[in-house]
C-alpha cells in the first residue's frame, strides 16, 4: 500500500533575480512501512523533498500525496492538523522545548491535541522506556547529550504512532557511536510499530540501516 507518491514535483527559487530548481520531476512512490533513506551531497535536494512530503514547503509544480490526501491542494489549516496528528518530524537541531522535561517535551504534542494528563504521562513514560531514557525523564535538554536529546526528538515524534516520520538529518550533530545507536533506534521502531521512515541525509552510515536508498543529484533522483 502507497503511503507517498509524488508526480513529477518540481521546487523553483527565487534568488534575486535567478530562478533556481532545487527538485525536478520527481517521480516517486514508497510504501507503507518502509525504511528510506534520501541521500545525495549538500544542494541535492533531499531535505526540500523532504519539507514537500512533510507539508512544511509547497511545490512549484506536481503532485503530492500522502495517503489519500492531496498534499499541494491543502490549505495551511489542513496541513497542520495533518502534522499534528499522522506525520512525525526527527529535526537535525532536536527542537526540543529548553524549558520543558524530556518528559514534557514528548507529551507536548499530544498536549497540542488536547489528550488528558494521566494519558500523555503514561503513553510518554512508556516511549521513553522504549528509547532508553525512563531514568531521564525529568532532566531538561541541557542535562541530557546531544545523543540523549535525538532520542528524546525521536519518541516526541513517535508517541502517537504516526504512519510517517520525516527524519532530516538526524545523526548529523552526532559522533559515530550515537549515530548508530539512533539508527538502530529507528530500524527497531519500524520493524516492530510498522511506521514508514523517510531519513534524510548524507551520512553514509544511514544506508546500512535503511531497506531502500534513494539517491539525488542536482535536484532529481539517480537512483532508487
Amino acid at each position: 500500500m502507497k503511503i507517498i507518491q509524488c508526480n513529477n514535483v518540481c521546487k523553483t527559487y527565487l534568488q534575486g533575480k535567478i530562478e533556481v530548481h532545487a527538485l525536478s520531476h520527481i517521480n516517486l512512490e514508497i510504501n507503507n512501512g518502509e525504511l528510506v533513506s534520501l541521500s545525495g551531497v549538500s544542494g541535492s535536494g533531499k531535505t526540500t523533498l523532504l519539507n514537500l512530503i512533510g507539508g512544511l514547503d509547497s511545490i512549484t509544480s506536481g503532485e503530492i500525496y500522502f495517503k489519500d490526501y492531496a498534499i499541494h491542494q491543502l490549505n495551511a489549516s489542513q496541513l497542520a492538523d495533518l502534522r499534528l496528528n499522522q506525520i512525525g518530524f526527527v529535526f537535525q537541531a532536536y527542537n526540543l522545548i529548553p524549558v520543558l522535561s524530556a518528559r514534557e517535551n514528548v507529551e507536548f504534542i499530544m498536549q497540542l491535541q488536547g489528550v488528558d494528563a494521566a494519558t500523555r504521562k503514561q503513553k510518554s513514560m512508556a516511549i521513553l522506556e522504549q528509547v532508553g531514557l525512563a531514568a531521564m525523564s525529568e532532566r531538561r535538554p541541557s542535562e541530557l547529550s546531544g545523543g540523549q536529546q535525538q532520542r528524546v526528538a525521536v519518541a516526541r515524534a513517535i508517541v502517537n504512532q504516526p504512519d510517517l516520520v520525516l527524519a532530516d538529518e538526524p545523526t548529523a550533530n552526532l559522533d559515530r557511536s550515537n549515530s548508530r545507536d539512533l539508527l538502530s533506534l529507528m530500524q527497531k521502531l519500524n520493524q516492530e510499530l510498522g511506521t514508514t521512515f523517510i531519513i534524510s541525509s548524507h551520512d553514509d552510515l544511514v544506508q546500512e540501516f535503511t531497506t531502500r536508498q534513494v539517491i539525488l543529484e542536482d535536484g532529481k533522483i539517480i537512483h532508487d
